[in-house]
Protein backbone atom coordinates (compact mmCIF):
# COMPACT_ATOMS: atom_id res chain seq x y z
CA UNK A 1 0.00 0.00 0.00
CA UNK A 2 2.84 2.65 0.84
CA UNK A 3 4.33 1.64 -2.15
CA UNK A 4 1.29 2.31 -4.37
CA UNK A 5 0.97 5.56 -2.20
CA UNK A 6 4.71 6.74 -3.34
CA UNK A 7 4.15 5.48 -6.72
CA UNK A 8 0.85 8.12 -7.69
CA UNK A 9 3.02 10.97 -5.51
CA UNK A 10 6.05 10.57 -8.03
CA UNK A 11 2.81 10.82 -10.96
CA UNK A 12 1.06 12.82 -9.35
CA UNK A 13 3.86 15.13 -7.86
CA UNK A 14 4.82 18.86 -9.84
CA UNK A 15 6.64 18.26 -12.95
CA UNK A 16 10.38 19.29 -13.53
CA UNK A 17 10.78 22.83 -14.27
CA UNK A 18 12.39 23.63 -17.83
CA UNK A 19 14.98 25.88 -16.75
CA UNK A 20 17.34 27.24 -19.05
CA UNK A 21 20.76 29.05 -18.11
CA UNK A 22 22.33 31.93 -18.72
CA UNK A 23 25.50 32.13 -20.85
CA UNK A 24 27.65 34.98 -21.06
CA UNK A 25 31.13 35.43 -22.44
CA UNK A 26 33.44 37.92 -23.72
CA UNK A 27 36.74 37.54 -26.06
CA UNK A 28 39.16 40.16 -27.61
CA UNK A 29 38.02 41.11 -30.84
CA UNK A 30 40.95 43.69 -31.95
CA UNK A 31 41.49 46.69 -29.95
CA UNK A 32 37.62 46.04 -27.90
CA UNK A 33 35.98 43.35 -25.76
CA UNK A 34 33.62 41.91 -27.43
CA UNK A 35 31.04 39.88 -25.57
CA UNK A 36 27.72 38.13 -26.19
CA UNK A 37 24.81 37.62 -23.93
CA UNK A 38 21.97 34.57 -23.68
CA UNK A 39 19.68 31.60 -22.41
CA UNK A 40 21.22 28.35 -22.80
CA UNK A 41 17.99 27.70 -25.01
CA UNK A 42 19.26 29.51 -27.86
CA UNK A 43 17.02 32.59 -27.49
CA UNK A 44 19.39 35.97 -27.40
CA UNK A 45 19.32 39.01 -24.56
CA UNK A 46 18.14 41.87 -26.79
CA UNK A 47 18.86 45.07 -26.04
CA UNK A 48 19.87 43.84 -22.52
CA UNK A 49 22.34 46.66 -20.97
CA UNK A 50 25.38 45.65 -19.38
CA UNK A 51 27.36 47.53 -16.67
CA UNK A 52 31.47 47.19 -17.63
CA UNK A 53 32.46 47.42 -13.44
CA UNK A 54 36.44 47.51 -12.28
CA UNK A 55 38.11 44.89 -9.85
CA UNK A 56 36.85 47.68 -7.09
CA UNK A 57 33.29 47.61 -8.50
CA UNK A 58 33.59 51.53 -10.30
CA UNK A 59 31.49 51.62 -13.50
CA UNK A 60 34.01 51.76 -15.95
CA UNK A 61 31.03 52.04 -18.63
CA UNK A 62 28.21 50.18 -20.87
CA UNK A 63 26.97 48.55 -23.50
CA UNK A 64 24.10 47.28 -25.17
CA UNK A 65 23.48 44.08 -26.49
CA UNK A 66 22.27 44.03 -30.34
CA UNK A 67 19.68 41.94 -31.85
CA UNK A 68 22.23 38.97 -31.90
CA UNK A 69 22.98 39.61 -28.59
CA UNK A 70 26.59 41.11 -28.66
CA UNK A 71 28.02 43.79 -27.31
CA UNK A 72 31.33 45.92 -28.11
CA UNK A 73 33.46 47.64 -24.98
CA UNK A 74 36.54 49.62 -25.52
CA UNK A 75 38.72 49.34 -22.79
CA UNK A 76 40.85 51.95 -21.45
CA UNK A 77 42.32 50.85 -18.21
CA UNK A 78 44.78 47.66 -17.74
CA UNK A 79 42.61 46.06 -15.12
CA UNK A 80 39.87 43.18 -14.83
CA UNK A 81 36.46 44.05 -16.35
CA UNK A 82 33.06 42.34 -15.00
CA UNK A 83 30.35 42.54 -17.50
CA UNK A 84 27.33 42.61 -15.63
CA UNK A 85 23.29 42.29 -17.26
CA UNK A 86 20.84 41.67 -15.67
CA UNK A 87 17.89 39.42 -18.04
CA UNK A 88 14.78 39.85 -15.51
CA UNK A 89 13.19 37.37 -13.89
CA UNK A 90 16.04 36.32 -11.37
CA UNK A 91 18.80 35.87 -14.19
CA UNK A 92 21.91 37.65 -13.92
CA UNK A 93 24.84 37.22 -16.61
CA UNK A 94 28.54 38.08 -15.01
CA UNK A 95 31.36 37.15 -16.82
CA UNK A 96 34.72 38.52 -15.77
CA UNK A 97 38.00 39.88 -18.82
CA UNK A 98 41.35 39.20 -16.38
CA UNK A 99 43.66 42.46 -16.42
CA UNK A 100 46.38 40.15 -18.64
CA UNK A 101 43.87 39.87 -21.75
CA UNK A 102 42.69 43.59 -20.79
CA UNK A 103 46.25 44.35 -21.28
CA UNK A 104 47.11 42.44 -24.14
CA UNK A 105 43.97 44.53 -25.71
CA UNK A 106 45.82 47.81 -25.01
CA UNK A 107 48.77 47.00 -26.56
CA UNK A 108 51.02 46.59 -23.25
CA UNK A 109 52.79 43.56 -22.92
CA UNK A 110 52.01 42.02 -19.31
CA UNK A 111 54.91 41.43 -17.14
CA UNK A 112 55.58 38.39 -16.13
CA UNK A 113 59.27 38.15 -14.36
CA UNK A 114 61.78 40.65 -13.63
CA UNK A 115 63.70 39.71 -16.42
CA UNK A 116 63.55 41.85 -19.88
CA UNK A 117 64.72 39.90 -22.78
CA UNK A 118 64.69 41.62 -26.69
CA UNK A 119 63.41 40.02 -29.30
CA UNK A 120 63.26 41.28 -33.02
CA UNK A 121 59.36 41.88 -34.47
CA UNK A 122 58.25 39.05 -36.09
CA UNK A 123 58.34 39.61 -39.99
CA UNK A 124 55.19 39.40 -42.23
CA UNK A 125 53.63 39.68 -45.43
CA UNK A 126 50.41 41.14 -44.34
CA UNK A 127 49.46 44.55 -43.33
CA UNK A 128 47.94 45.56 -39.94
CA UNK A 129 45.00 46.12 -42.35
CA UNK A 130 44.82 42.78 -43.56
CA UNK A 131 45.41 41.55 -40.41
CA UNK A 132 42.19 43.31 -38.73
CA UNK A 133 40.18 41.99 -41.75
CA UNK A 134 40.82 38.63 -41.74
CA UNK A 135 40.54 38.30 -37.55
CA UNK A 136 36.96 40.30 -38.12
CA UNK A 137 35.87 37.49 -40.83
CA UNK A 138 37.10 34.95 -38.57
CA UNK A 139 35.64 36.37 -35.56
CA UNK A 140 31.77 36.62 -37.47
CA UNK A 141 32.42 33.13 -38.38
CA UNK A 142 33.24 31.47 -35.20
CA UNK A 143 29.83 33.59 -33.32
CA UNK A 144 27.42 31.77 -34.52
CA UNK A 145 29.59 27.89 -33.52
CA UNK A 146 29.91 29.98 -29.99
CA UNK A 147 26.30 29.95 -29.74
CA UNK A 148 25.39 26.25 -30.32
CA UNK A 149 28.29 25.22 -28.47
CA UNK A 150 27.13 26.54 -25.47
CA UNK A 151 23.36 25.80 -26.33
CA UNK A 152 24.61 22.38 -26.91
CA UNK A 153 26.83 21.53 -23.40
CA UNK A 154 22.57 22.76 -21.56
CA UNK A 155 20.33 20.68 -24.19
CA UNK A 156 18.57 18.15 -22.77
CA UNK A 157 18.87 15.40 -25.14
CA UNK A 158 17.06 11.96 -25.31
CA UNK A 159 19.70 9.81 -23.90
CA UNK A 160 19.43 11.84 -20.83
CA UNK A 161 15.26 11.72 -20.58
CA UNK A 162 15.70 7.67 -21.21
CA UNK A 163 18.02 7.65 -18.47
CA UNK A 164 15.73 9.44 -16.35
CA UNK A 165 12.96 7.37 -16.94
CA UNK A 166 15.65 3.85 -16.48
CA UNK A 167 15.63 5.69 -12.89
CA UNK A 168 12.25 5.98 -12.20
CA UNK A 169 11.66 2.56 -13.33
CA UNK A 170 14.38 1.17 -11.17
CA UNK A 171 12.91 2.88 -8.01
CA UNK A 172 9.37 1.36 -9.00
CA UNK A 173 10.75 -2.34 -9.54
CA UNK A 174 12.86 -1.94 -5.99
CA UNK A 175 9.75 -0.69 -4.06
CA UNK A 176 7.56 -3.55 -5.69
CA UNK A 177 10.40 -6.07 -4.35
CA UNK A 178 10.95 -4.47 -1.49
CA UNK A 179 6.83 -4.96 -0.90
CA UNK A 180 6.61 -8.53 -2.09
CA UNK A 181 9.02 -9.21 0.36
CA UNK A 182 7.38 -7.77 3.21
CA UNK A 183 4.12 -9.85 2.00
CA UNK A 184 5.77 -12.78 2.12
CA UNK A 185 7.91 -12.80 5.62
CA UNK A 186 4.28 -11.72 7.09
Amino acid sequence: MKALIVALALIIGPAPALAHKVIAGVFAAGSAIEGEIGFSNGDMAVEAQVLVLGPDGTELGQAITDADGFFTFVPTQPIAHLFRADLGAGHLAEVTMPADEVAAILGLAPIKSAEVTETAPPSSALSNAERQAIAEAVRNEIRPLRREIAAYKEHTGLQTILGGIGYIAGLFGLGFYLAARRKLAA
